[in-house]
């Protein structure tokens, strides 16, 4: 039975990965409250009404998906990495609905950040080191959360390495070694639901947030305040 009350959701990057599995645990997961508007592929019209706009796709759909939200002024949410500059600034600007963007969508792999920040604190003296792992089709490299992480730790990018392995959903390791002994913390995704219900859960929150720019940040203090209670 369809609930009336449910925020519907219009994907952007419908056919990749992350689009199918959203598709899918929208169906599975009623209790998020959310249902499916429509499913939108690069270049298509939107004719379905829709509450909010998720896009996982590349760079130019992000950027598509986006002006149809500022069109329309509902709610807009990426995952989308390597997006350039003036387009992240463009959407922390935005005032007019609420926008949110994170180069990772889990909240496991923001606190994974945050206990690797804390690490480093007391490590201080030992030599750092990044390490990714993701599927052969991935196309930026190193990653975006492994970019993410880095600037976290003041870690040069350009010194993250970086594997492509298969079809790896996503593995971040942070070793601290010095010359007595090594600590390792190690973030690995078994599956690509991890992401994709995450992104449902932050979508059913963004639609009830006031209009301005939002991060991992803004949801996980949302998160942490709600399991206080």
């Amino acid at each position: 039975m369809t609930n009336p009350t449910a925020k519907k959701v219009l994907i952007n990057g419908a056919n990749g990965k992350m689009g199918r599995a959203m598709i899918r645990l929208i169906e599975q997961y009623p209790q998020l409250g959310l249902t499916l508007a429509a499913a939108r592929s690069a270049g298509q019209e939107v004719t379905a009404d829709f509450d909010i706009i998720i896009d996982f796709s590349t760079p130019q759909g992000a950027q598509e998906s986006f002006e149809i939200a500022k069109r329309f002024q509902k709610p807009f949410l990426t995952g989308t990495t390597n997006l350039p500059e003036s387009f992240l600034t463009q959407m922390e600007q935005e005032k007019n609905f609420p926008v949110f963007f994170a180069p990772n969508v889990s909240l496991s792999v923001y606190f994974f950040t945050q206990l690797a920040q804390q690490a480093a604190a007391m490590y201080e003296g030992y030599s750092l080191h990044l390490h990714e792992i993701h599927h052969v089709h991935k196309k930026d490299a190193p990653s975006g959360t492994a970019k993410k992480i880095a600037a976290a730790l003041n870690f040069p990018a350009e010194q993250v390495t970086y594997e492509r392995i298969g079809e790896t959903v996503g593995t971040h390791e942070v070793k601290f070694t010095s010359p007595f002994d090594e600590i390792s913390l190690t973030h690995k995704a078994l599956n690509r639901d991890l992401f994709a219900k995450s992104a449902l859960e932050i979508a059913a929150w963004l639609v009830t947030c006031d209009k301005g720019f939002y991060t991992m940040k803004d949801y996980a203090k949302f998160k942490l305040e709600e399991h206080a209670k």
